[in-house]
């Protein structure tokens, strides 16, 4: 990621309440945060014990739920 150019919004005392980004940063940030849930997804259903099914066998299992 690049170095981010935030602006901040602050209080009366000079306390930061708030930020202020570009909206190309903002983006850019929710993509890579959006990444970063893929793979600790990933990693916690490696982590499980949990039997792997087919994508056809969840695809089933979905639609199956769903009625």
């Amino acid at each position: 990621m690049n170095k981010l150019k935030e602006k901040y919004i602050i209080d009366d005392s000079g306390n930061r309440i708030g930020v202020i980004l570009d909206v190309t940063e903002y983006h850019q940030m929710l993509e890579e945060l959006e990444e970063l849930e893929c793979i600790r997804a990933y990693d916690a259903a490696k982590a499980s014990n949990d039997q792997a099914i087919s994508f056809e066998q969840a695809i089933a299992e979905i639609e199956r739920d769903r009625l």
